[in-house]
């Protein structure tokens, strides 16, 4: 969108109202539910230009770099289709200019939060997933390239920064062979502007410990890391291709939890992986329990084109089960997570305004993610604004929310 932009286009992100104009839908061919909305976006949109309301239609990201000769096939009303990573030659037809004027990005969020990809790909071949046959192998960015950009949202008024990756934890071992993530978390807290730093998609094997000693000593890196776990039965483990077992993810998280008091670990766990037995289920409840993730997700496994797992496993654990297995799954975590809020009555927690609802102004403390993690809810009498951080004071708790108001 940043090219685009400075080659002249003006690009409006999930416009309300499409009318009349060029419309470039990026999609996601992670799993099926995510295949799925992208596909009923595009013949969405397909049926609007079919009506006149739009003029052009182009699609590109995930599921046309893996499946573009069916969709080409089946959706003859878009122009043109691209993959994850060929946006230039988007640009150029759009255009018609061979090169492209350099350009910062566009931020789709609001102003004070940003996500900051640092690497693409990933190299850990698990069994289920299609990551690696859609990115390639792990890529990662240079390391002054992300502080540049890190300054320059900053300059725009972005205090908060969500680390991303495939694999956070991988992070410069294609450059020189080593782990850079900590020197890299470490060098952005040193800019100036950046009020937090939360980090996402952690991987277990050959974790870096040296993060955590960041972690500890950085005030503005946030005591909160999504690390997803899959599992903790060892067949499991072992017929995901995780490199990792049940012992080792039980110390792991005790480290974790001991080198860095009050961290929140956000996790997702998978049920119903070929061969998953009611044992294996049973493991995984138990641990549920025992790990007290502050913030916790599930999804039931769902068989992606071109996996190990597609190839070499049989989906032999029916739907119902499936089903059954995660509702449970969730329940125990509902119960948990109902515990570990109620707990915050009466702390007074650092906490940024995302916006205003109604009589209620939204905002989040340094253990929730945007969109995915509990919201801070406080009155809107009291004249807050948005971007700005306030002490709140918790007064009430939810399952997933929290009330509270301003210490003056």
């Amino acid at each position: 969108m940043g090219l685009m932009e400075a080659n002249g286009f003006h690009c409006t992100h999930d416009s309300d109202d499409p009318h009349g104009e060029i419309v470039v839908v990026n999609t996601c061919g992670f799993i099926a539910d995510a295949k799925e909305e992208s596909i009923n976006t595009i013949l969405e949109f397909a049926h609007a230009k079919t009506e006149g309301r739009i003029e052009r239609l182009y699609v590109m990201g995930c599921l046309s770099e893996r499946y573009l000769a069916e969709l080409e096939d089946n959706i003859p009303e878009v122009d043109g289709w691209y993959g994850k990573f060929n946006y230039h030659q988007l640009l150029e037809d759009l255009s018609g200019k061979t090169e492209s004027t350099a350009a910062f990005r566009h931020l789709t969020t609001p102003r004070h939060y940003a996500y900051l990809k640092i690497s693409e790909g990933c190299d850990r071949h698990c069994a289920y997933c299609a990551i690696p046959l859609i990115t390639g192998h792990h890529q990662s960015r240079p390391m002054d390239e992300i502080l540049n950009e890190v300054r320059w949202l900053v300059s725009q008024g972005t205090k908060e920064f969500q680390v991303i990756a495939q694999e956070l934890t991988y992070y410069g071992i294609d450059i020189d062979g080593r782990q850079h993530i900590a020197e890299l978390i470490d060098r952005m807290a040193d800019i100036e502007g950046v009020e937090w730093i939360r980090l996402h998609y952690a991987y277990p094997a050959h974790f870096p410990w040296e993060l955590l000693e960041v972690m500890r000593r950085r005030k503005n890196v946030c005591n909160y890391l999504d690390i997803a776990l899959q599992h903790i039965s060892d067949p499991m483990l072992e017929r995901m291709k995780r490199h990792f077992t049940k012992q080792e993810t039980y110390e792991l998280v005790k480290r974790i939890r001991r080198e860095v008091p009050g961290i929140h670990l956000r996790t997702t766990l998978m049920v119903g992986f070929p061969g998953e037995t009611d044992e294996d289920f049973r493991e995984l409840v138990e641990f549920t329990k025992w790990a007290r993730f502050e913030r916790m997700g599930a999804f039931a496994y769902s068989e992606e084109d071109g996996t190990w797992s597609a190839e070499h496993y049989k989906d032999d654990v029916p739907e119902d089960v499936k089903q059954a297995r995660l509702d449970k799954l969730m329940r125990v975590q509902q119960n948990i997570s109902a515990e570990i809020e109620a707990a915050k009555i009466g702390q007074t927690l650092k906490t940024v305004i995302d916006r205003q609802e109604g009589d209620w102004y939204v905002g989040r403390t340094e253990y929730c993610s945007p969109e995915v993690d509990p919201e801070v809810l406080i009155p809107a009498s009291e004249q807050l604004e948005t971007g700005c951080f306030y002490d709140v004071r918790i007064t009430d708790a939810e399952e997933f929310d929290l009330y509270g108001t301003t210490v003056k």
